[in-house]
């Protein structure tokens, strides 16, 4: 259609939106269907947190927000980064936006020139790619394996910079895979960020509380102190909090980067929704006592669901450290036939057979940039997840 800009040519629908609504609308045909294809927690918004926007309505706070941020939240995101990852960030260096999608589209909007290149490790969230090309650049997909746990290696980033590279995105625990970085993984990444002064750094530390056994969260900036001048943390309430409907994200970094960041969300969407606002101020400072809870349930849920997905014929799946995500690989599969006669060619065949023969609806591996694997979401309950475990079972013995 001519009237359309030209960007918008190369940006594609969001797979894991078009596959969630394909399990609605295969459920309002009447199908039974378990859909494991939703990234947001199944648990519901804290008690506090609510009761804290219900107190914001009746106080009037209903009228348009600071363009950044209402004040107490941009204090509260700064003492969350002191608290929780040890940095020094001033209020005034931290931004709010509607969800951290918004953040990071209006950072690659707020410094990507035509040609620019962001490097992405592969596999990465479907809308990385497309942020980074409405923003007229380029994005540059570097695959990672499942050897090494889906984790970019430091010897394929240094490959993959170039003189045009602007920012490596770096999402730590991982959607889709689940990966998450230790602190020497990431120290071996920034060494190599240290050679490239030019490069910056975006980190999407949404799903920072949820890893399991012992595993430690950093994010770069902690790690290296180095990099902080050219380094946009991004978080949100969204994941820990079961805040995605509130929609809140927050980043902090340099003071020149937030001003243009703020300018350019000042002739966008201004500020945030302020009950919102007000209650993610709860949800940062208030009791964190149910997130150490709601992680050992997501724990048990991760061990469950491997388990189970190692036992099915032709899938391998790995042991993530976080998020609520698994990522098997379903290459064993390939080259079978499904019982209705499909030949299995590509993982998007795989998934597209399992909703039809057993009513799961997961996600592709091909939409998040690496294939041939598929993404569960086990943010659904245990009964479910072990009901649409046995339906992957039972669909991978079928296959000849």
């Amino acid at each position: 259609m001519p009237f359309i800009a030209d960007a918008l040519l190369r940006v594609k629908p969001s797979a894991t939106i078009a596959v969630t609504q394909k399990a609605r609308d295969l459920k309002l045909a009447g199908r039974d269907i378990i859909s494991l294809s939703v990234g947001e927690p199944d648990f519901d918004t804290p008690d506090n947190i609510k009761e804290a926007a219900i107190a914001a309505i009746r106080r009037g706070e209903t009228k348009y927000t600071p363009v950044a941020g209402i004040a107490p939240l941009r204090e509260a995101i700064a003492a969350k980064f002191k608290r929780e990852n040890g940095l020094d960030y001033k209020p005034a260096q931290t931004i709010v936006g509607t969800g951290g999608k918004h953040i990071l589209f209006n950072a690659f909007l707020a410094t990507v020139n035509p040609g620019d290149e962001v490097i992405i490790p592969a596999p990465y969230w479907v809308s990385y790619p497309d942020m980074v090309l409405i923003a007229g650049g380029r994005p540059v997909a570097v695959e990672t394996t499942i050897e090494h746990g889906f984790k970019l290696q430091p010897d394929a980033l240094e490959r993959a910079i170039t003189p045009r590279t602007k920012w490596l995105l770096l999402n730590s625990p991982s959607n889709p895979s689940g990966a998450a970085y230790t602190q020497d993984e990431l120290k071996a990444l920034t060494e190599v960020l240290l050679r490239h002064e030019h490069v910056w750094v975006l980190t999407d530390d949404i799903y920072e509380h949820l890893v399991y056994g012992d595993f430690a969260f950093t994010t770069p900036a902690q790690v290296e102190p180095r990099l902080i001048s050219r380094t946009l943390t991004m978080n949100g309430v969204s994941k820990s909090y079961a805040m995605t409907g509130w929609r809140i994200g927050f980043a902090a970094g340099p003071a020149e980067l937030i001003k243009a960041m703020e300018m350019l969300q000042g002739q966008q969407t201004s500020g945030a929704c302020s009950i919102a606002q007000w209650a993610s101020v709860e949800a940062l400072n208030g009791p964190q006592d149910f997130i150490p809870e709601r992680r050992k349930v997501f724990e048990g849920r991760r061990d469950l669901v491997v388990s189970m997905l190692n036992q099915a014929k032709y899938l391998r799946c790995p042991m993530p450290e976080g998020a609520f995500y698994v990522y098997p690989s379903c290459a064993g599969a390939l080259g079978k036939r499904a019982p209705d006669g499909r030949l299995i060619e590509s993982d998007e065949d795989f998934v597209s057979a399992l909703l039809d023969a057993e009513g799961v609806a997961v996600v592709q591996g091909s939409a998040f940039g690496l294939g041939p694997n598929f993404r569960i979401s086990y943010a659904t309950s245990t009964p479910m997840l072990e009901d649409a475990c046995i339906k992957i079972q039972r669909f991978c013995a079928s296959l000849v």
